[in-house]
């Protein structure tokens, strides 16, 4: 398993932005991100200065990505 970087909510959205998600809409601190092509799948990142690892590790999940490829992403 490969350990999870530290990143703002910004930086997680730069890199999901590189595999097809674009940016919904913000409310608040929470950036709503939604996949371009099918299965049009919603993340939700917060908008800290640092994403706790638990949040990470869901997001990273939910797009479908493994770790490995999120770091190259960055």
């Amino acid at each position: 398993m490969s350990t999870l970087p530290r990143v703002s909510g910004r930086k997680v959205v730069q890199a999901l932005l590189k595999i097809g998600y674009e940016k919904d809409r913000q409310k608040g601190s929470h950036i709503v991100l939604r996949q371009i092509s099918y299965p049009h799948r919603r993340i939700v990142v917060p908008d800290h200065k640092e994403v706790a690892k638990g949040t990470l590790r869901a997001i990273i999940r939910h797009a479908g990505i493994t770790v490995e490829e999120f770091n190259r992403l960055l």
